[in-house]
């Protein structure tokens, strides 16, 4: 297990090197895709209180980001009563939240048709 926590911080002593070097060079490097699925999933979080469960769509625009992102709105007993919604959630291209709007809201046990 110590050589896990090595690793990860290897890592981002890494990353955090190559960022210095970015910003020194005058670069600045636009967020990766997986960067802007953190970023999208923590604001979201941070503006509503709820925490996402999963993303369902993912894409690259010309104004930035677009995901859909799937968050319990409700915990109910048994669990598959419980409510979920999909929240389409827009990044621009630097990884900065600057909308999002609940989309759907469903039963988790239950599958509707999805009309897109």
């Amino acid at each position: 297990m110590a050589n896990t926590s090595r690793k990860t911080a290897d890592n981002e002593n890494d990353r955090e090197e190559q960022d210095a070097q970015t910003e020194q060079n005058g670069q600045s490097e636009l967020p990766g895709p997986m960067a802007a699925l953190r970023a999208a999933q923590t604001q979201l979080a941070e503006l509503t209180g709820m925490t996402a469960e999963s993303v369902s769509s993912f894409e690259r625009t010309d104004e930035g980001w677009l995901l859909e992102i799937e968050v319990l709105e409700l915990a109910r007993v048994p669990d598959t009563m419980s409510l979920l919604a999909s929240y389409e959630v827009r990044l621009d291209p630097q990884g900065e939240l600057t909308g999002y709007r609940r989309i759907r809201r469903y039963e988790r046990g239950r599958s509707d048709p999805h009309n897109k």
